[in-house]
């Protein structure tokens, strides 16, 4: 393969899968801004509106290691193309959905089919890069950029045309993506990796089986975080900045995943030049203190310190991301993101119901964010325990 055509092949893998990283991320917000108008629309309460979702954020984490198995042993980019067009069309589903079962299995198709993208596209992504950590902080912003799109779409849809269109418009672009990437792929321009650009150097087995337990458990932690502010923030907005309802709730889920989402451009950059292990700890601890304050905020206090927290949680992601790609080998890599996703997607995805049960039971938002920063103090603890760093491989000169 000519340098030109490699070059380019890299571009448009990271191009697809910045893309189809913020897709990943915009639905699941949406169905929160949706879930505030939904309860009169389907007869239901808050609560058991939130409870819908929760077949399809299992599905997204616990049916990730057969996809990142399928992108190791089959393919990657036909992986992706699956994840696209089904994805699209789940999402048109649930803007279609007529009553509380249909509305709740088109939601799990949403996951399953959800499931796919981080633990293919990631590895596709890893496999092209030259700078690894600059390339998954650029990937990050954009699925940060998810969920701030989610609060501006999903304000703007349900307040125009109501909350199917917020669905189906988003759907419909998904899905002429997909038909996108299959031209591309015809055409060359899009193509298999099997191999690093960029290798890293092997692991020890006692070092990958210590990564790989510690790593267990902040992941776990650490989506557990991610997971239960999502839905929070919506809500949380609405009760605690005043009058303005609804367009509170979207305008202030942008404003923080928005500008949150950027910090992973840096950290990114910080993770290929220092320690990603010094890293990942730091913003682990720092993040104790900023949940307990976004428990008991208001106003525009709570605006800044829960951007402050969203941030410090998204600028763990690429330095976690390059730790577990260095202690895992390129060819079993999709499975190994994929086990991961089990851990920060589908079991810590019960940090919906968590919040449900506890709102439920009378604890409130800050009983909440206090089981949260708890999660955060045990990632800083545990992660102090992963491996010593290990150099990486020089990048290769470039063809004259």
């Amino acid at each position: 393969m000519s340098a030109a055509i490699s070059h380019r092949s890299a571009r448009a893998s990271l191009g697809f899968s910045c893309a189809g990283h913020a897709y990943a991320h915009i639905f699941e917000p949406i169905f929160f801004i949706a879930a505030l108008v939904l309860p009169k629309e389907m007869g239901m309460s808050y609560e058991e509106v939130l409870a819908l979702i929760v077949a399809g954020k299992l599905l997204y984490g616990l049916m990730a290691p057969l996809a990142g198995w399928l992108g190791d042993r089959w393919s990657t980019v036909g992986m992706m193309s699956v994840y696209f067009l089904g994805l699209g069309l789940a999402a048109m589903g649930v803007g279609l959905a007529q009553g509380p079962l249909w509305l709740g299995a088109a939601l799990a198709m949403m996951g399953l089919f959800g499931s796919i993208y981080h633990p293919v596209g990631i590895a596709w992504l890893i496999r092209n890069a030259e700078d690894k950590g600059k390339a998954i902080g650029l990937n990050g912003v954009f699925g940060g950029v998810g969920p701030a799109l989610a609060g501006l779409v999903a304000g703007s849809l349900i307040a125009l045309s109501g909350w199917r269109a917020a669905f189906i418009i988003p759907g419909a672009v998904v899905f002429l993506t997909g038909l996108l990437f299959l031209i591309f792929l015809a055409k060359g321009i899009v193509i298999e990796a099997k191999d690093d650009r960029r290798p890293e150097p092997p692991a020890s087995r006692g070092d990958t089986v210590r990564a790989g337990l510690v790593l267990s458990v902040t992941m776990l932690c650490a989506g557990l975080i991610y997971q239960a502010t999502q839905p929070s923030l919506p809500k949380l907005f609405e009760e605690r900045l005043g009058e303005f309802g609804l367009w509170a709730a979207a305008g202030g889920v942008t404003f923080v995943y928005l500008l949150a989402g950027l910090t992973q451009i840096l950290a990114g950059h910080l993770a290929d030049r220092v320690s990603a292990k010094r890293i990942y700890v730091v913003v682990a601890f720092v993040q104790v203190p900023l949940l307990l304050g976004v428990a008991h905020a208001s106003g525009l206090g709570l605006l800044l310190v829960a951007l402050l927290a969203v941030s410090f949680n998204m600028a763990g992601i690429p330095a976690e991301n390059m730790l577990l790609s260095r202690y895992t080998p390129a060819k079993w890599r999709g499975t190994a993101f994929g086990l991961k996703f089990v851990l920060s997607f589908g079991v810590s995805g019960l940090g919906v119901p968590m919040v449900s049960l506890i709102r439920g039971w009378g604890g409130g938002f800050e009983t909440v964010f206090t089981v949260l920063a708890v999660s955060a103090a045990l990632v800083a603890v545990a992660a102090w325990q992963l491996p010593g760093e290990r150099e990486a491989e020089p990048a290769p000169a470039a063809a004259e």
